[in-house]
């Protein structure tokens, strides 16, 4: 007769993690469990992790019988179509790096298309079927960036899935799937034990979701159970702000700023500085408009600065963190923190009522150009300010391939998100035409999928230019890998004159044209798979239609 399993506690260390940590850090370091240290350590772990192997594989001892787990919650959404439940399961049973080798042959990288499956399918409000969750539930283990995505389209049935198994125990502390786990916000009893008696992912998902709908709502249901919040939530629940964020938050940020976190004093600081009418964003502009002035003495205009002596108190409060990274100046690090958190309608008065894009171009004296035009990209980033991400990031086509104040690519990648969609395809189109590939990838990664078509048509020109100058095509493989990801599928047709093999050039690397011609087919193969994989998420009709 089976007999019923004893119930784990997942909290405590098992005798076989024991056993792995000593083996990990080796026997000299950690005693293995009822041995002792000495030379017979490493043998004696070995014998144990035998019989505990041994003892796992024999089964569970017998026990009373445990309580029957609760009924999975329904998911009204609908179900999946089955062709699109079909590729989902190849989509989750492909392994990143199956090649064995560095060559990837010309066969989609199913693993890579997951994302663009999930937001698929999220945007069109399906739910899985059953069978696929465990699955499911294992890539999001295995991958932190799918699991926004994951979660949000396995629905409730991931939370309850979740208190049954610890591997997918991840699920308990994210963001739980779809809004069908979620009260109906009209019902203020419901979202009040919610918010009381919930676990801690409901209680995010509850706050994000009347935070997108009613943004005061939002902020006063935090409020009544702020002050016996623990320090990691408080920060949590303080980062939902950001959505809907407006004046009207700020009494309640301003008290945040004497919070006993200084995590949590920090993001209601750089809460605060994004909102330019703030008391905050005024008293930096002060501090930092002090530090910067125009000198007019030498025979064209320069903008001199002068960095701040010390951190005060009243700076601390404001977020201004006093200790400065190894190998930094103080006062440069506390200038740069004061000019990030002004308002960047603070400048032009400040300088003469010049615009953004003549203040960039001015001349900084003693070297302090990189220093503040690196913190006025910081604040373009948090203002969400595209004149000045304009001013910063010049033309695409400039000699010094970033513009004048733009310190560095990531800085730029960071511009660039500040602008529309178009403008930002626009603007990374114009930089690969003027400066290829080579330092595009960054650029890239920001621009909205799939890509535009002129962007597409660039980067594919590019490619192509490389492909018959010779060039080492696994020098190009990131970005053909983004290719195959962010090109519109509709380009599939565009590039079947680019699959036959080259003729290879003197100079060309050995063996480059039948790669390129590999890469190519492989990358007209992943967009008409992803164009069969949008097109199975289609809603089905109405019988009959």
């Amino acid at each position: 007769m089976n007999s019923p399993s004893v119930p784990v506690d997942s909290s405590a260390p098992s005798a076989w993690e024991e056993l792995v940590t000593a083996a990990l850090l080796g026997t000299d370091r950690r005693t293995p469990p009822g041995g002792t240290p000495g030379r017979e350590a490493p043998e004696a772990l070995l014998d144990a992790a035998a019989a505990e192997t041994v003892r796992r594989r024999a089964g569970l001892r017998p026990a009373g019988a445990a309580q029957r787990p609760p009924q999975a919650p329904e998911d009204p959404r609908p179900a999946l179509p089955p062709a699109a439940t079909r590729r989902l399961a190849m989509l989750l049973s492909d392994r990143p790096g199956g090649s064995g080798g560095g060559r990837r042959g010309t066969a989609p990288d199913l693993v890579e298309l997951l994302p663009e499956w999930l937001a698929t399918a999220n945007h069109r409000g399906f739910g899985p079927r059953p069978e696929v969750l465990p699955a499911l539930l294992d890539a999001a283990r295995g991958r932190t960036d799918l699991r926004p995505a994951a979660l949000t389209f396995a629905g409730p049935r991931a939370v309850w899935l979740a208190r049954l198994n610890p591997d997918w125990r991840f699920a308990l502390r994210a963001a739980p799937g779809g809004s069908a786990a979620l009260p109906q916000l009209e019902d203020t009893a419901q979202v009040e034990q919610l918010w009381q008696e919930g676990l801690f992912a409901e209680r995010v998902a509850l706050l994000s979701a009347i935070r997108a709908r009613e943004p005061d709502a939002a902020r006063e249901l935090l409020i009544t159970t702020w002050a016996t919040e623990r320090a990691e939530d408080r920060l949590m629940f303080l980062d939902s702000l950001r959505t809907g964020l407006g004046p009207q938050d700020e009494p309640f940020l301003e008290r945040a700023l004497s919070d006993r976190s200084r995590n949590v004093r920090a993001t209601a600081a750089e809460l605060l500085s994004a909102l330019p009418s703030s008391a905050l964003a005024a008293r930096m502009a002060v501090r930092a408009g002090a530090c910067v002035a125009v000198d007019h003495t030498g025979e064209a205009p320069v903008i001199g600065v002068e960095a701040p002596h010390e951190c005060d108190a009243g700076m601390e409060r404001d977020g201004v963190v006093a200790k400065a990274p190894s190998g930094r100046g103080e006062r440069s690090w506390w200038f740069g923190q004061l000019a990030e958190a002004t308002p960047l309608i603070a400048w032009p008065r400040r300088l003469g009522g010049r615009t953004p894009e003549e203040i960039v171009g001015l001349p900084v004296a003693d070297d302090w150009q990189a220093e503040l035009h690196a913190a006025w990209c910081r604040a373009a980033v948090r203002q969400r300010d595209a004149e000045w991400s304009r001013a910063l990031l010049g033309s695409p086509s400039a000699s010094e391939a970033g513009g004048p104040g733009a310190v560095s690519l990531a800085e730029r990648a960071k511009l660039l998100g500040t602008l529309g969609p178009a403008e930002r395809a626009e603007w990374v189109a114009g930089f690969i035409a003027a400066h290829g590939l080579s330092e595009a990838f960054q650029l890239l990664g920001v621009c909205a999928v799939p890509w535009a078509a002129p962007l597409g048509r660039s980067v594919v020109d590019a490619l192509n230019i490389a492909r018959d100058a010779g060039s080492y095509p696994w020098s190009f493989s990131g970005v053909m890998g983004l290719a195959e990801r962010c090109l519109d599928p509709a380009e599939a047709s565009r590039l079947d004159g680019l699959l036959a093999v080259p003729d290879e050039p003197e100079n060309a690397s050995p063996g480059a044209g039948a790669y390129w011609a590999e890469a190519f087919q492989r990358l007209v193969t992943t967009l008409r798979l992803r164009a069969a994989m949008i097109k199975e998420l289609e809603p089905l009709g109405p019988p009959g239609a």
